[in-house]
């Protein structure tokens, strides 16, 4: 395993991340997950993000009971802030003092620590004061119950000004966790300039886009059995937007070059994030504990220039670049 700084801060962390959103508490049983989690562990990974919102709380109880008797040290354990948990009240959403101040106390026992590493805004809230939302983290970094914060998905301004308020208050903002892969590059124009002008890392999330870019669905062919592709807890309606025979099509055309390579088409996916000096780590997902040894081929590889400049060109027509998609995925208005 290879180890990157995250932001401008001392702060390393595993360039593989083992992440249980749609997984733990939902798709798998928790001795699968827990399997999964040890497999992480063995192949040297030592950074773990989960949310609060994945599968209603689920999620983070199962990841705490999976890391018990591990080193506490040794690891670096995610977490966001945001989503509708619980009986999802109306002050059960959003990044309000309240949602955070109550969400934390309620992570930190679900994931049986004294601490997180690094807390996240999982999206922006367009309702609360950005203000209100920063003080609450810098008072939990001052309570010692979160050691660095984070965002996710906010757009280049909103990184700017979440930024400029944190050094208001003594703290940094040293990541932000948008979705990235060879697919979709939507964070390239804006989104990393500007984090690199901050101090800010990318935390990425579906570097292989939902396992499309494993080749694993081919135009014409049936679903997998036992894929995301046929999850109906979730996980279907995430990856249906790449199951277009034109993106499949395309994606069938990396094969040689995967083959080439030497990696699979799931390590090549992750690897080709990877090559953005601006990315500190990249999440992968897991339902099989060979799943994981696999996107861990990708820690350390360096992808030659020729490659890269073959992989953009089999992508090309099917790659998704508009840097208002960041935008989209913040919620207008609280979802309850």
């Amino acid at each position: 395993m290879h180890f990157r700084y995250l932001g401008n801060s001392g702060l390393k962390i595993s360039e593989i991340t083992y992440g249980n959103w749609l997984t733990h508490g939902s798709q798998l049983e928790n001795e699968q997950a827990t399997a999964c989690v040890h497999a992480a562990l063995d192949a040297g990974i030592s950074t773990f993000d989960t949310a609060d919102v994945y599968a209603n709380t689920k999620a983070e109880t199962v990841l705490g009971e999976a890391l018990q008797g591990q080193r506490r040290e040794s690891l670096e354990i995610f977490t966001k802030v945001f989503g509708p948990t619980g009986p999802k009240g109306h002050n059960d959403v959003g990044l309000s003092r309240k949602h955070i101040m109550e969400s934390a106390t309620a992570s930190l026992r679900r994931l049986q620590t004294d601490y997180i590493d690094l807390y996240q805004a999982h999206r922006y809230d367009y309702e609360t004061p950005l203000e209100e939302t920063m003080q609450a983290f810098a008072d939990l970094v001052r309570q010692g119950k979160v050691l660095y914060v984070g965002v996710s998905e906010w757009t280049a301004q909103q990184l700017r000004d979440g930024a400029a308020l944190a050094k208001d208050l003594g703290f940094q903002l040293i990541s932000n966790q948008p979705q990235y892969s060879a697919l979709w590059r939507v964070i390239e124009a804006d989104v990393v300039p500007t984090s690199r002008e901050l101090g800010i890392s990318q935390v990425v999330w579906s570097p292989i886009a939902q396992g499309v870019l494993t080749g694993k669905y081919v135009p014409g062919q049936a679903l997998p059995e036992g894929s995301r592709a046929t999850d109906d807890k979730g996980g279907a309606d995430m990856i249906s937007r790449w199951l277009r025979d034109d993106v499949l099509e395309r994606v069938q055309q990396l094969k040689p070059l995967a083959a080439d390579a030497g990696l699979s088409m799931a390590a090549l996916a992750v690897a080709w994030v990877l090559q953005n000096d601006n990315v500190a780590t990249a999440i992968i997902g897991a339902s099989r504990p060979e799943q994981v040894h696999d996107n861990v081929a990708a820690a350390g590889v360096t992808l030659p220039a020729e490659l890269l400049s073959k992989i953009d060109e089999v992508l090309d027509p099917v790659i998704e670049r508009d840097p208002a998609r960041t935008e989209d995925s913040s919620p207008k208005t609280r979802e309850v």
